[in-house]
């Protein structure tokens, strides 16, 4: 049994290796969801000029956002295929491969973005990025995109209000747990087809970042976001196993020095693109913005912290206290 798990990590190998004319550079396609003004976009595109700055003779980066080249539904099979090299879904996207990852989910488990880079430093939070290398996902960095809020055709500003109406969500049934406990529904939908899902009344709501609202321009569909932070929007910055081990050590070494680097401006980004989405929205006036008072915030809280213990046997009970830890109440 082991010579055939042997000669099947070969095979994987051979075939998802960075296959190259001689002198060639290896190409890294690099696909995403969402708009090249957002964090996620920004990055991808730093990792890009990086590269080419430091690595041009060795290693080619090609950028392909707004889904032109695989959506939410189809690219980790194509990373997994050798089809594209590197992606950064949202955590929320590796239900499949770890349940541990669905800590980043949980509501309010995390007081602000302060806490989530706490807990990011953590060597707790490290042993994720690794948690799927047996699945051939490599975990390269994790990527920020600030707190999450709820926007709807209706004002949100108690949990009961969320009754009745569908949400559209990421691929997670930590979040369907979410929408559920308030006595809400929830839709999975990929990004890209998330505003014709609200302009259609699929759905009569979401969560997002500011600035993925704002890029998106979700406030034409939607005229009530209330101000929750109710979670992080995190993505994952990833490549495959068998891909990126196959890089030469002093070429793949490079590149992890470029991905440390780009790591620390995305997210820096992704704070100063938040609060300039939260204006934009603002200044737009086509969705009224409702900042929660404290006692309204924390009903929403006790609305859905119940999920901490449902969810506890899968994530691992060690996994959530190191996230508890890291807030400051």
């Amino acid at each position: 049994m082991k010579y055939l798990f042997a000669a099947c990590l070969s095979l994987s190998l051979l075939f998802s290796a960075p296959l190259r004319a001689e002198g060639q550079p290896i190409l890294i396609k690099f696909s995403h969801v969402v708009a090249n003004d957002t964090p996620k976009g920004r990055g991808a595109l730093l990792f890009q000029r990086l590269v080419a700055e430091r690595l041009g003779g060795a290693v080619k980066v090609e950028v392909y956002p707004d889904s032109t080249l695989f959506g939410d539904a189809d690219e980790m099979a194509a990373l997994q295929r050798g089809e594209v090299q590197m992606l950064a879904p949202s955590v929320s996207k590796f239900e499949a491969y770890t349940k541990q990852l669905q800590v980043f989910d949980l509501p309010f488990l995390f007081d602000d973005l302060e806490a989530v880079k706490r807990f990011q430093r953590r060597e707790k939070s490290r042993e994720l990025l690794r948690s799927m290398a047996g699945q051939n996902i490599y975990g390269l960095a994790f990527w920020n995109n600030g707190m999450k809020q709820l926007s709807a055709t209706r004002e949100l500003r108690a949990p009961a209000d969320a009754k009745g109406l569908a949400f559209r969500i990421q691929s997670s049934s930590v979040l369907e747990a979410q929408f559920a406990a308030l006595g809400a529904q929830a839709k999975r939908i990929p990004f890209g087809e998330s505003l014709k899902a609200l302009q259609a009344g699929t759905v009569q709501g979401t969560e997002n970042a500011w600035s993925n609202m704002a890029a998106a321009g979700f406030d034409s569909a939607q005229p009530f976001i209330t101000e929750t932070n109710h979670g992080s929007l995190n993505y994952m910055l990833i490549s495959s196993s068998s891909f990126w081990q196959s890089i030469p050590y002093a070429t793949r070494s490079e590149l992890e020095a470029i991905v440390e680097e780009v790591t620390t401006q995305v997210n820096k980004d992704a704070e100063q693109l938040n609060r300039q989405g939260r204006e934009q929205l603002v200044g737009a006036g086509r969705a009224r913005v409702i900042a929660l008072s404290k006692d309204e915030r924390a009903a929403w809280r006790s609305a859905m912290q119940p999920l901490w213990k449902q969810y506890e046997t899968e994530i691992g009970a060690d996994m959530l206290r190191a996230a508890q830890t890291v807030n400051r109440r």
